[in-house]
């Protein structure tokens, strides 16, 4: 029988969390499909969401993809500053439907995949868990219009019985990260696109727009190719880079001279790229890009960050791949993370040929100038740390989501003269997800490795400070049907099937 009322927990303005007791249970309508949540992972984007609320960019009004009279009959559609429910690493069962849903049923288990990028805001686009309420909750409202790509697939994707909630939600952050390797970069000046040149030099490029730096235009380009080296000029031109735009920088002999700023959030949720060549040919800079994102044989890896819960992942990965002379440096400010993550990942480093180094930057430096960095916290100084730190040809990782609006200052002159080259990404597409739980239903990979504590609502606000303070060196995984449980630690006690069964089958006899 389902409740008119649930606990919810609610982010109802910036930093404030409340845990509500009694809020209404929507009846679905129509197109709209009514799921009971068996479990849901914390995750850092839950604080982003939760510290800048209105401002941040999935959480803004849908401006196009659907009509607006949908969006209205939609009571969990709760864009700018209305409440909304976070939670998007989840496992739902559908317990009531409307009769004119066409890919659910009532007892249906699913996978949520959380972007909806048909669905553009002014920065980003629509997601489950920040402008549609998400999973920390015992009752989520979904519809059909919405989780549907104009490709005709669901973001609803079916999973069995035998295999653990937990193992199934965290697919979701495990696609996030594979798809930050995976994801293919554009190499040339895009086919039918804008583009924008600026300073002397010639290039011959279709639908071109030739001006002078004094005369800089307002609009965005998917390609800006700039012939020079003042500070000030390429600082304006990162804000004529489009989404998913190429900004490449010729110096002609010349040096930038000092650090130049940019919106370094806009590499991940903007999906701009940089490259740049000394001379004077656009062609050359074009040659550092990177088919894909991928580790490359022989890469050292450096995980700035790597003792949380998404960089234990990072590291887990990159030392499962198997290629020959991986070398993961895993950095983290907090020993006693290390330490439980050189328990967890040393087996899969020998298994796998690998090497693996934790270390503390606060108590000792790395010597080498590593060819792979990720980025695991949001601040752009570690962006800048890293172009000095690096070699040549090197990858930087810009995981962590720095906001669209905040500003870097990084060294430009060193980025270009050692052929970098920033990648990031935000979130995953359907193929990640689907490629991920493909392995952990084929049990070639254990994502319940990264379990560090669960919880019931009760304890998930604590949780989510914990997320806040790094206090936990693995995921914190929320069961809202576990009325009373607080935040539990689980200490060196593995997270499996058996354990969730004997947590689930406690709390349902209570």
């Amino acid at each position: 029988m389902i409740p008119k009322t649930e606990r919810a927990v609610q982010l109802i303005g910036p930093d404030q969390l409340v845990l509500n007791e009694s809020k209404p249970v929507p009846a679905p309508g129509p197109h709209q499909v009514l799921c009971k949540v068996e479990v849901v992972g914390l995750c850092f984007s839950d604080l982003k969401l939760l510290k800048q609320f209105t401002g941040h960019a999935r959480k803004s009004e849908v401006i196009s993809g659907i009509d607006k009279n949908v969006l209205a009959e939609i009571p969990s559609y709760v864009p700018g500053d209305k409440p909304t429910v976070p939670g998007h690493e989840t496992v739902v069962r559908v317990v009531a439907a409307g009769d004119k849903v066409k890919g659910a049923k009532i007892g249906d288990r699913f996978l949520v995949q959380a972007d909806y990028r048909w669905l553009p805001t002014a920065g980003s686009n629509a997601a489950f868990g920040y402008n549609f309420e998400g999973a920390l909750q015992e009752y989520v409202l979904m519809d059909e219009r919405v989780i549907t790509s104009p490709e005709s697939e669901s973001m609803l994707i079916p999973v069995p019985e035998d295999i653990a909630a937990s193992a199934i939600a965290l697919v979701e952050p495990w696609a996030c990260v594979d798809n930050s390797y995976a994801q293919h970069q554009r190499r040339s000046l895009k086919r039918g696109g804008k583009c924008l040149v600026v300073g002397n030099g010639t290039i011959t490029a279709p639908n071109a727009s030739r001006v002078q730096p004094d005369a800089l235009p307002s609009g965005q380009f998917d390609d800006v190719i700039y012939f020079g080296s003042d500070p000030t000029v390429a600082e304006k031109l990162f804000k004529n880079v489009a989404t998913n735009g190429l900004f490449i920088i010729c110096q002609c002999g010349g040096k930038f001279g000092r650090p130049v700023t940019a919106q370094i959030g806009r590499i991940h949720y903007g999906n701009i790229r940089v490259v740049g060549t000394t001379g004077s040919d656009p062609s050359m800079a074009l040659t550092v890009i990177p088919a894909t994102s991928e580790i490359r044989a022989g890469d050292t890896v450096n995980v700035v960050g790597a003792a949380g819960p998404m960089g234990m992942m990072h590291v887990i990965r990159n030392l499962s791949l198997g290629l020959r002379g991986v070398a993961v440096f895993a950095g983290d400010l907090n020993d006693e993370r290390l330490a439980v993550l050189k328990r967890i990942c040393d087996p899969v480093a020998k298994q796998n040929g690998a090497m693996l180094r934790p270390y503390n930057p606060q108590k000792e430096s790395l010597a080498e100038a590593c060819s792979y960095i990720v980025i695991m916290a949001p601040v752009p100084a570690l962006v800048a740390q890293a172009v000095q730190n690096a070699g040549m040809r090197a990858i930087i990782n810009i995981f962590a989501g720095i906001p669209v609006d905040k500003t870097g200052a990084f060294d430009l002159d060193a980025y270009i003269a050692k052929q970098m080259y920033f990648i990031g990404t935000s979130g995953s597409v359907l193929a990640d997800m689907k490629a991920v739980l493909a392995k952990v239903l084929a049990r070639r990979l254990d994502t319940n490795l990264s379990v560090a504590a669960v919880s019931g609502l009760d304890g998930a606000i604590e949780g989510i400070r914990a997320v806040e303070k790094n206090l936990l060196p693995g995921k914190i995984m929320v069961y809202p049907s576990c009325n009373g449980l607080g935040l539990t630690p689980l200490g060196v006690s593995p997270w499996d099937k058996q354990a969730e069964d004997r947590l689930l089958a406690c709390y349902k006899k209570t």
